[in-house]
């Protein structure tokens, strides 16, 4: 049984979006016509070397199941001009009348638009953003449909789950000395909270007690894994 000395204060309210704070990332995927699409996105987290990504009905969304792979590119709080130059922007064309009354437009080279520049990945056919301090390459692992429950919204939402295959960080962001750890110190994500894009405070707050669990001790076999994966230079050399 639950008991207090005085009402709480807090207030029941109805937030249309539940978008409390997340990274930004910047998607690359491919085109059916080979041209590279890049769509920012917010609903995204990590457990390991895999990603789960939330994504609206979209040319994204598209791209991944025909293709299953991708390249989760993160930007910093450096790069959000360029997250909002495309952030209300699409590769499908004609655009969706649902796209059209939120003001989006078609955009063919989204990488151009956002000042990006396309470089090859090692394990994937998709390009990643060279100025972005991280790129993750990913394949995709398992799609799964939200809001099944709901008539009205089922197919709006799909989560992908995709596992990494290659990690590149810029090398001031790792910790001195370990070049398999990045210094929390030294990266500050772009974060999104409703609507709105903000920078990570450092340095951090309170000591973390879960800080002091060695990271090794959650290191996957998805990362022995992904070191024999590798594309070949043909293909490489076309994703350039």
């Amino acid at each position: 049984m639950f008991t207090s000395a005085s009402p709480a204060p807090h207030l029941r309210s109805e937030p249309s979006i539940l978008y409390l704070g997340t990274p930004v990332v910047l998607l690359s995927t491919l085109n059916e016509d080979g041209t590279a699409n890049l769509a920012p996105l917010s609903s995204v987290f990590w457990l390991g070397w895999r990603g789960v990504l939330g994504i609206g009905a979209s040319q994204t969304a598209l791209n991944l199941v025909r293709t299953q792979e991708c390249v989760i590119n993160l930007p910093s709080h450096r790069e959000v001009a360029s997250v909002d130059a495309i952030a209300r922007t699409t590769a499908r064309h004609p655009v969706p009348e649902w796209r059209q009354s939120m003001g989006y437009e078609y955009e063919p080279d989204k990488f151009a638009r956002a000042g990006m520049t396309p470089v090859a990945s090692e394990t994937v056919g998709v390009p990643r953003a060279l100025e972005c301090p991280i790129q993750l390459e990913a394949v995709l692992a398992a799609r799964h449909e939200m809001n099944e429950d709901t008539p009205q919204e089922k197919g709006r939402i799909s989560i992908f789950e995709v596992r990494i295959t290659r990690v590149h960080v810029l090398p001031e962001l790792l910790l001195d000395g370990n070049p398999n750890r990045i210094d929390p110190d030294r990266w500050s994500p772009l974060i999104m909270s409703f609507q709105k894009f903000y920078g990570l405070t450092l340095p951090a707050l309170h000591p973390s007690r879960l800080a002091e669990v060695p990271e090794d001790m959650y290191r996957s076999h998805d990362v022995d894994r992904a070191r024999g994966e590798v594309r070949p230079r043909s293909e490489q050399a076309e994703a350039a």
